[in-house]
């Protein structure tokens, strides 16, 4: 319990002394590890759980140096976004994903664009398989690939031509200006939007994975399918949202990345 003899106010902020910083970080280190392993479980073998712990560390050392208890959120919520969004700028560092992994769910992505357009619904699986010219197990098996792809995707749908990573956001000192907070809701309702066209088995994959927080296997368990099947439709569902948010959101009013996990699924249809 931090006293407030332990800290002072400068420019709004809450300053602590050495002695409570150095108490509150090691009280939050094994909310980092959670986290990191969260995180870890969907990687490739190549990364290791303490990188993303070393990534998560540096999160959280922001978050309580930058934290503003008049903002009304808890440290432990905003601590929570900034650990995820320093382990992910890591793994966008690192540039894990192999060429032809981004380059298979790149076409992924435009095709059921073009196929949306064509027919004016959302297309299915044999329908996205036969566009490519793929068999629906080649076209599964891409999917599968895909599937370390989908590591924050849906805060960040995808960088756009200009590097901007559309659902990441906004810096510390402007994420509570008006423009920005305007600017969030009409993503979210965009992102609302994106989740009801989807199919259900898919919505409810996505639902139980990122709100529920459950993992492939424990879906896996609760739909009766196979752990890798699983796997399968989460790809397919975030490359689906993040084709339709790529199209829809305008390149000028993308928001400025920062630290990560934005609203994530909204509340009104929410998963994540």
């Amino acid at each position: 319990m931090i006293t407030t003899d332990e800290t002072s106010v400068e420019a709004g902020r809450t300053v602590l002394s050495s002695d409570a910083r150095e108490t509150l970080i090691l009280e939050h280190l094994p909310q980092v590890r959670l986290i990191a392993r969260r995180i870890y479980e969907r990687l490739p073998g190549s990364i290791t759980l303490e990188d993303l712990v070393s990534a998560g560390v540096l999160g959280l050392i922001s978050a309580i140096d930058r934290y503003n208890p008049a903002h009304e959120v808890k440290l432990k919520t905003y601590a929570e976004y900034k650990i995820r969004g320093a382990i992910l700028d890591a793994l966008r560092n690192l540039d894990w994903a192999p060429r032809q992994q981004r380059k298979r769910a790149r076409k992924i992505e435009s095709a059921i664009a073009a196929l949306e357009q064509e027919h004016q619904r959302v297309p299915t699986e044999d329908e996205i398989a036969t566009h490519m010219g793929l068999t629906i197990a080649e076209y599964q098996e891409w999917l599968s690939e895909s599937q370390g792809m989908s590591i924050g995707s849906l805060e960040a749908a995808g960088p756009d031509e200009d590097g901007r990573d559309l659902l990441r956001y906004l810096a510390d000192t402007d994420e509570h200006w008006p423009s920005r907070l305007v600017e969030r809701a009409a993503l979210e309702r965009l992102l609302a939007d994106a989740i009801e066209r989807i199919p259900e088995l898919e919505r409810t994959v996505l639902s139980l994975y990122y709100y529920e927080e459950m993992t492939l296997r424990e879906i896996a368990q609760v739909a009766d399918l196979h752990e890798s099947r699983i796997s399968q439709l989460k790809s397919q569902a975030v490359l689906r949202l993040r084709s339709y948010m790529r199209k829809r959101w305008p390149k000028n009013g993308g928001a400025r990345a920062a630290s990560e996990k934005a609203p994530g699924w909204p509340r009104a249809s929410r998963s994540m």
